[in-house]
Formats: C-alpha cells, sequence, structure tokens
C-alpha cells in the first residue's frame, strides 16, 4: 500500500524533493556574508598577533591570501544577483575555495602549531550539513590531506626576539589526529541529523500531499453522490416505464428489442454513476493539457477583476501546441504571478505564451509602475519589505509587499524545472516592439520542452499501447 500510495504521488507530480538537490537550497548571499566575517576575523587576528603579541608573520603574502577572498566575493556580488541559489557544484566549489584559504592562511602562521588550525574542521561541517554525500567526504578527504601535509610542512612562526614558537611533535601529532576525528566525527554526526530533519520534512509534505489529494477525491465524491441522487429519479422512471413497455409489447418482437436496450441503458447509466468515484478518479489524460489551457485556468480567479487579461500566443513555424502536466505547482505558481500583475497594473495584463523546438516561455506583463530598480535583484526572497510612499500606503493599506507570494510562486516554478528571470517593460517614451502599454512588470517563466512536455522526457505522459475494440 505504501508503495503504490509512493508511486501514484510521483506520477502525478508530487514527488519529493530528492537529497542531491538540496545543496541547491543555499544562496549565494549568504555565502557572501559569511566569507565576510571570515575575512574581518582574519585581519583581525593578524593585527592581535602584530600589534600585542610582536609576532612576526609572512604579512605580504598573508594579505595576498585575504585579498583572494575579498576579491572573490567582490566578483560574486558585483557579477550575479542577490537571490541567485548555488548549484551542488558551485557550493562544492565555494566551500573548497574556503577550505584552500584557510589551509594558506595556516601554512603561512606555524601549521598545526598554530591554535587557529581547529577553523579547518568548520568547511566540512557545512558541507555535510548542506551539500551531498559524495561532496563531504570529497571535501573531508581533501581536509584531512591538507591537515598530514600541514603538519609537516609550514612556515614558522616567530616572535620579535627571533624564538621560534612550536608545540612538541607529541602535540603536534595529537593536533592532527584531534582535527582528523573531528572531522569525520563532526561530518558524519552533522549528515545525521541534517538527514533526519530532511526526513522528517519530506514526511511531512507528503502527508500535506496526500490530505490534499483526498480532499480533492473527497469533493469529487459529493459531486458524483448529488449527481446520482439528482439522476436516480428519471432513471429510475425511465426503467419503470421500459419495464411497463415491455410487458405491453411483447407480442412485437421489433419494439420489444428496442424497450430492452433503453431498459439496460439506464441500468448502465446507474452503473456508471457508481463506479466514477472509483474508476473516473485518476484519468491519466486529466493529468495533462495544452500549455494555453493550464495558463487560462491558472488566470481564472482574476478575469472578473475589472482589468482585462489578454492571451496571446508566439509559436516557431508549424509546431504543434505542447501538452504539460497540469500540476498545483505550475498553475498555483502562475496564478501567483498573474495576480502580482493584476494587483499592480493600471489597466490591463498581458500573458504571452510561446513555444519553440526546445522550450516553453511564459510571459506575463503590465502597465503598472513596474518593480523597484533596487529591488529587482531581490524579487524572491519572503518577506521583503520595501519604505512605501504615502500615496501608495493610503491606496493600498493592507497590501505588505510582494515578497511572500513571489518567493512561493518562484519555488514551486523552479521546482517543476522552470527558470524565472524579473525585469521592467520599456518607459512610455519607448514603447514600440512591445506594444503600447506594456510598461510595468515583466516575468518571464521558461522550461526546457523536454522537462516538461507531456510527449517525452520527464513530462512524458504514461499513456499505453492502442488496442482493438474487442466485441
Amino acid at each position: 500500500m505504501q508503495r503504490d500510495e509512493g508511486a501514484q504521488m510521483t506520477d502525478t507530480g508530487f514527488g519529493l524533493i530528492g537529497a542531491r538537490q538540496r545543496g541547491n537550497w543555499v544562496r549565494l548571499r549568504t555565502i557572501i556574508w559569511l566569507r565576510w566575517a571570515a575575512i574581518v576575523g582574519q585581519i583581525s587576528a593578524l593585527v592581535v598577533a602584530q600589534q600585542i603579541y610582536a609576532l612576526q608573520v609572512e604579512f605580504g603574502l598573508f594579505f595576498l591570501v585575504v585579498g583572494l577572498s575579498i576579491i572573490a566575493n567582490l566578483v560574486a556580488m558585483f557579477i550575479f544577483p542577490e537571490n541567485k541559489r548555488l548549484s551542488e557544484v558551485e557550493n562544492l566549489l565555494m566551500v573548497l575555495f574556503d577550505l584552500l584559504q584557510l589551509a594558506a592562511l595556516l601554512y603561512l602562521t606555524g601549521g598545526l602549531n598554530n591554535p587557529f588550525s581547529l577553523l579547518i574542521v568548520g568547511p566540512v561541517t557545512v558541507s555535510a550539513a548542506a551539500l551531498s554525500a559524495r561532496s563531504t567526504v570529497f571535501l573531508g578527504a581533501v581536509a584531512i590531506l591538507v591537515v598530514s601535509l600541514l603538519a609537516v610542512f609550514h612556515m614558522p612562526l616567530r616572535t620579535e626576539s627571533d624564538t621560534v614558537l612550536r608545540i612538541g611533535e607529541l602535540f603536534v601529532f595529537g593536533n592532527w589526529a584531534a582535527i582528523v576525528i573531528a572531522i569525520v566525527f563532526l561530518s558524519v554526526y552533522t549528515r545525521w541529523i541534517a538527514s533526519e530533519v530532511h526526513a522528517m520534512s519530506e514526511a511531512l509534505q507528503a502527508t500535506q500531499l496526500a490530505l490534499a489529494r483526498e480532499q480533492k477525491l473527497s469533493d469529487l465524491s459529493g459531486v458524483v453522490a448529488a449527481a446520482a441522487h439528482e439522476l436516480g429519479t428519471p432513471l429510475a422512471t425511465i426503467k419503470l416505464t421500459s419495464a411497463e413497455l415491455m410487458e405491453d409489447l411483447a407480442d412485437n418482437p421489433d419494439a420489444l428489442d428496442d424497450i430492452q436496450l433503453i431498459n439496460q441503458q439506464a441500468d448502465r447509466c446507474r452503473d456508471i454513476l457508481r463506479s466514477m468515484g472509483g474508476t473516473g478518479k485518476d484519468d491519466l489524460y486529466l493529468r495533462h493539457a495544452p500549455v494555453t489551457a493550464v495558463v487560462e485556468e491558472a488566470a481564472t480567479p482574476h478575469l472578473d477583476r475589472g482589468k482585462p487579461i489578454h492571451f496571446e500566443t508566439s509559436t516557431g513555424a508549424d509546431l504543434p501546441q505542447p501538452t504539460i502536466p497540469r500540476r498545483p505547482e505550475i498553475v498555483h505558481g502562475l496564478r501567483n504571478l498573474i495576480q502580482n500583475a493584476v494587483d499592480f497594473a493600471h489597466g490591463q495584463v498581458w500573458v504571452e505564451t510561446g513555444w519553440t523546438g526546445d522550450k516553453i516561455t511564459i510571459r506575463i506583463q503590465d502597465d503598472g509602475p513596474g518593480f523597484p530598480p533596487h529591488l529587482i535583484g531581490r524579487i524572491g526572497d519572503p518577506f521583503m519589505r520595501d519604505r512605501r510612499g504615502a500615496t501608495e500606503r493610503a491606496a493600498r493599506p493592507a497590501y505588505e509587499g510582494m515578497g511572500l507570494g513571489l518567493f512561493i510562486a518562484k519555488t514551486l516554478l523552479e521546482r517543476t524545472g522552470a527558470e524565472l528571470s524579473f525585469a521592467n517593460g520599456p518607459s512610455a517614451k519607448a514603447r514600440v516592439a512591445d506594444g503600447p502599454g506594456r510598461s510595468g512588470a515583466m516575468v518571464e517563466v521558461c522550461w526546457p520542452l523536454d522537462r516538461i512536455d507531456a510527449r517525452f522526457g520527464e513530462g512524458r505522459m504514461p499513456v499505453g499501447d492502442n488496442r482493438p475494440f474487442e466485441t
């Protein structure tokens, strides 16, 4: 029973997030701020070592290594958007860079004779909490190799009187053993705890999805029961009348056959109503629809809000319209984006659906004020706040901004394989290519065709072979 239920949830698009996708959850901005904190700590430690303890350190090489971290942070801040989520490989490279940078600083400051050598456990712990097991094993192996090299190869740490600060070989070996054990133990411990937390989260998610599915089935059962109740009386009348006619026309074989057919069809209608709640609830064809139909379904709640929504289609030459899954993530995500456009539009909203041989694109535009330019890089962050003017507060006193709704839409759509981009349309003086009025916000949702099309790829509809009719 559990395996069947899990298979049904996966087929309908309710599959749980795999463990290997957890590395995609970390934002670049988080790594940047953590690295800035590490840079401040490293520079502070160097200043204390020089000014208070008068230690002799290769300051030029030290600042060169720290400068590489500063340059890497500045490049990441100015090239990538603030809300960028790193992939598994990108996260691994970030943590590996921090590990090697710390190893270089320890090499310049006494190796394992430096008490700060214990910090080399940090990157491995971060990897165990956020990245896959393969990445954690690789990073742990690199950390153990680095610690082993630092135990032998390092620049001595000298005082002002040229005295070398070092501990005994036994203590160096003890530090090496302690760090290696800490790397192994903390990575396993952190990985274990993180897996438990993620497993519980996925279990709660599966419970919520099962409850939602059950609610839909209950609603459908109520519709079927109401239909059966309403149709029960006319079907009973047809059944009774046909039975009486069969008795009256017993001596007329031709008419009797017709009346018997009516009687049989009445029984068939009754059986269909009884079975609709079982076999008809899980029709594979109801799970998929043309992409334009899914878009119009998502926009339905906002069609009567006083602002017309214009649906447009742009396709390649003679390309059939793709059929995509009617997944709740897609419908709800598009609905949130359309709602945001209707909320801010002055009078009109445009929803353009297009497809080529390799992708599907949905573009949502409005004629409103557009996104604040200084917030475009942060769109998709939850609970984003902005200082609104008095006029906007008076016009929309209960509106809390575009943080949580767009975060939900972006997260749901990205879960289906989509890529979202946010921008503003042309100004009122430059409305040429996009047509009049399209000067507000623009959101573009793009899927690779082989990721979502029901004809092939991951979104393929499980349809069997055609079979001849049997008599």
